[in-house]
């Protein structure tokens, strides 16, 4: 039983990760690809938890809000880049 809900489940979340590359293949701004790369981390996360879940791994779960911290905190990073240019604390004030 456990095994064909995790095949179903599997199967599905691949499909939406494969529309999701799809769009961000397609996707004409960087704010696309941004979204989809966001995206198939949450998926990610899914998938983590659902296999955690069904195998009586409660530890997966744990690692699923790990990858999704690592997730945000990467998309913040980029958004930054784009916004500033760099990741650095910025130019020095001329005194």
């Amino acid at each position: 039983m456990n095994t064909a809900i995790l095949a179903l489940t599997t199967g599905g979340l691949l499909v939406t990760v494969a529309m999701i590359l799809a769009r961000g293949i397609i996707g004409p701004t960087i704010f696309d690809r941004l979204q989809g790369a966001s995206s198939i981390g949450t998926v990610a996360m899914l998938l983590l938890s659902v296999f955690g879940f069904l195998n009586g791994r409660p530890e997966f779960l744990d690692l699923a809000i790990v990858y999704g911290l690592l997730n945000i905190i990467g998309i913040i990073a980029v958004l930054k880049f784009f916004r500033e240019g760099s990741l650095g604390g910025g130019e020095k004030e001329k005194r």
